[in-house]
């Protein structure tokens, strides 16, 4: 393991577990200097217990746009007249359910999170990324952490997919403003991974959907993502191609990374829009009631 330096240090946010956590683990591997943010102090201290000096806890909640802003403001204490070597947004959630049903707070809650702070995190960071033009080093970059889902839409997973196909779109136009300053986007595109995310929405409230005409075919689809997320890839997969996103010379605009890229990813572009509606729906019981 090499000596963390805050030359090429980075914010990993969403870093308790999963992903994120995978994320400052590879680059305290490589070197990095990560202030990894996390809600709650429990995480913090987890972080200070396994990786040690080599990352800086920062306790807030991205939906709070001042407490966000107060751990930018550390970060730059830290930093002096450096420049931040990248920005990775990787905290979400997930929210499921029919939207039929959902109520339009349901929806909010998961912008709040998925799309709105993604965007006080990303202000808040951009000029320690280069928007500054008084810092040195060369501009940052910015990794943002999106889904297959953000180009696929699935049942009962609406508000999820919603949010991540606004990242998309915020991500493209995001990387064009930003040549302005040197700063790249990059959006990784992620397939099923082994991460609590999958956990946290089958804590989620389902019983209020059970005198629904979607009560079978929920079941049916929490079940099925439930398994996909266990048996995905592991998290240290997708930690190793955020480094490669950072730190390559000539990155791409988007990397996907799926267990069955085929199945996942080319087959539903290849198929007429319908045929693919149909399978879905034949698999979770969604069949037209007479």
């Amino acid at each position: 393991m090499a000596e963390a330096s805050l030359d090429r240090a980075v914010v990993v946010t969403g870093a308790s577990t999963g992903i994120g956590r995978a994320a400052v683990a590879k680059a305290v591997r490589e070197g990095a200097h990560v202030f990894a943010s996390v809600r709650k102090e429990a995480d913090a201290q987890s972080l200070r217990d396994e990786f040690g000096a080599a990352v800086t806890p920062l306790t807030f909640d991205v939906v709070d746009e001042a407490a966000v802003r107060a751990g930018a403001a550390q970060v730059a204490q830290s930093l002096g007249n450096r420049r931040l070597y990248g920005l990775v947004n990787n905290a979400g959630i997930a929210v499921p359910g029919p939207l039929l049903h959902l109520d339009t707070e349901d929806l909010r809650r998961q912008f709040e999170i998925n799309l709105f702070g993604v965007h006080n995190v990303t202000r808040a960071f951009a000029d320690l990324l280069g928007a500054d033009k008084e810092r040195t080093g060369k501009p940052g970059r910015i990794v943002m952490i999106s889904s297959v889902g953000g180009q696929n839409g699935s049942p009962f997973v609406g508000p999820y997919s919603a949010s991540k196909f606004a990242l998309e779109g915020y991500s493209q136009s995001l990387r064009r403003e930003l040549i302005l300053y040197g700063i790249d986007v990059i959006v990784i595109g992620p397939g099923a991974i082994a991460t609590p995310i999958w956990d946290k929405a089958e804590q989620e409230d389902l019983k209020r959907f059970s005198n629904t005409d979607y009560a079978a075919a929920t079941g049916r689809v929490v079940d099925y993502m439930l398994k996909q997320g266990r048996d995905g890839l592991p998290p240290s997969d997708v930690g190793d191609l955020i480094w490669h996103c950072l730190s390559n010379p000539k990155p791409k605009v988007r990397y996907p990374i799926l267990r069955k890229p085929f199945m996942d990813r080319t087959l539903p572009r290849i198929l007429p829009p319908r045929m693919v509606d149909n399978i879905i729906a034949k698999r979770l019981g969604l069949t037209k009631r007479t």
